[in-house]
C-alpha cells in the first residue's frame, strides 16, 4: 500500500502526488483504508462497495492557491453523508465541494435533486446537507474544497445551486474543466502568488457556469438577482478591460442597459460606481500584496481598468484619503511593523 500523509501538499505543492493506492493491498483491507484518507479529504461518510465487484482506488491530491484539489480514480462504490455524520463529525461547514467527472458516470442525490453526471460535467456538493454518490464502473473525479463564502457571496446561498448538473459541453464549464485540469497538472510550475490568482481566476470560471445553469429554472423575481450576481461575477473577472461598461455589461448578461440599470438601482447601486468601486478595491489590495510590489503604480492603475495614472490617482485618492503612493508606504510599513513585533526580518513578513 502507498500512503503519503495527506497535510504534505503545502502550499509550494508540485502538480498533483499520490496520496493513497490500493495497488499491492489484500482485497479485503483496500476498503478500510480507503475511507481513513478519502474522509480525510472531504468528509465523514457512509460507504459500502457497491455490487459483487472488486474495489480497486487511487487518490492523487494537492494544495493549489490555497485550496485543496484532489482526484480520485476508483470502481463501484457508494458513499453518502447522513444528518449523523453531519452532526457529529463533520469539520469542513465552511467549505463547498466543486465535484467534476473527467471520466465515467457518476450517480447523485442531494437537495431533492437526482442527476447522473458524465464526462465534463461537474456539480457542487454542500457540506451542511446530506448527499449519496454513487460510482458505478471506472470513474475518475477532480474535487475541489472552495470557501464558503466565494462562492455564496456572488451566488446567494448553496440550496439555490447545490447538485445542478452543469454540462460539460457548455461553453464556458467547457473553458473551466480545461483550465482547471491544467493548472492542477502545472501547479509547480507557478509561484504560490501566482498560483493563488490562478485559482481565483478557475472560481470565477465556476461561478460563471453555475449562474448561466441556475438562470435556466428559478422563478422571474430570482431571475434578477442572479443577473445582478453574474453582472457582478463578471465585473470581477474583467476589472482589467479599460472598456467595460454599462452598455457591454449588460451585453455579457443577456439584459438591456435599462434592465441591468433597473435591477441595480432596486439595490441602491449604480452600475459604473460598482464597477469603479471594486476597481479601486482590486487597487488597494495590490498596493497591500508584496508580491506586487515590483509594480510602478502606473502599471498596476493599468490593470485594474484605469484608463490613466493621474485618473487613478485622483480617484484613489477621493476613496482612501491619501494616495497611492502614500497608502502603500503604509501597508509596507505595517508589514514590517508586525515582522518587528515577531522579531523577523521584513522578508519573512512578505
Amino acid at each position: 500500500m502507498y500512503i503519503v500523509n495527506t497535510r504534505n501538499c503545502g502550499h509550494n505543492a508540485a502538480a498533483m502526488k499520490t496520496i493513497f493506492s490500493t495497488d499491492g493491498v489484500l482485497p479485503r483491507d483496500r476498503f478500510r483504508h480507503w475511507r481513513e484518507v478519502c474522509e480525510d479529504r472531504l468528509v465523514p461518510m457512509e460507504q459500502r462497495p457497491l455490487g459483487d465487484g472488486q474495489f480497486d482506488a487511487t487518490i492523487d491530491g494537492a494544495s493549489i492557491g490555497g485550496l485543496d484539489f484532489t482526484k480520485f480514480a476508483l470502481r463501484n462504490l457508494r458513499a453518502s453523508t447522513t444528518p449523523r455524520t453531519l452532526r457529529h463529525e463533520n469539520h469542513k461547514t465552511d467549505h463547498l465541494f466543486m465535484s467534476m467527472v473527467l471520466t465515467g458516470t457518476v450517480k447523485a442525490d442531494q437537495n431533492d435533486r437526482s442527476s447522473t453526471d458524465g464526462t465534463g460535467d461537474f456539480a457542487i456538493r454542500d457540506t451542511n446537507m446530506p448527499w449519496t454518490i454513487e460510482h458505478d464502473g471506472y470513474t475518475e473525479v477532480l474535487a475541489i474544497a472552495i470557501p464558503r463564502q466565494r462562492i455564496e457571496t456572488v451566488l446567494g446561498p448553496a440550496r439555490l445551486f447545490a447538485s445542478l448538473t452543469v454540462e460539460g459541453h457548455q461553453p464556458v464549464a467547457t473553458l473551466a474543466r480545461s483550465f482547471l485540469t491544467n493548472l492542477s497538472a502545472r501547479a509547480d510550475q507557478m509561484s504560490p502568488a501566482v498560483a493563488e490568482r490562478m485559482v481565483g481566476v478557475g472560481i470565477d470560471l465556476i461561478v460563471a457556469s453555475l449562474a448561466e445553469r441556475i438562470a435556466r429554472e428559478v422563478p422571474q423575481p430570482v431571475q434578477g438577482s442572479l443577473v445582478v450576481q453574474r453582472a457582478k461575477a463578471y465585473v470581477e473577472a474583467n476589472l482589467h478591460d479599460q472598456t467595460l461598461d454599462p452598455p457591454q455589461l449588460a451585453s455579457v448578461v443577456g439584459v438591456s442597459v435599462r434592465r441591468l440599470q433597473e435591477l441595480f438601482h432596486k439595490r441602491g447601486q449604480h452600475i459604473s460606481d460598482w464597477i469603479w468601486e471594486r476597481r479601486l478595491a482590486a487597487a488597494a489590495k495590490r498596493l497591500s500584496d508584496p508580491a506586487c510590489a515590483h509594480l510602478s503604480i502606473g502599471m498596476l492603475a493599468y490593470s485594474c481598468g484605469f484608463v490613466s495614472q493621474a485618473h487613478f490617482a485622483r480617484r484613489f485618492k477621493d476613496r482612501y484619503d491619501m494616495s497611492p503612493r502614500d497608502y502603500r508606504r503604509a501597508q509596507r510599513q505595517d508589514v514590517q511593523s508586525v515582522a518587528s513585533a515577531f522579531g523577523l526580518p521584513a522578508y519573512a513578513a512578505e
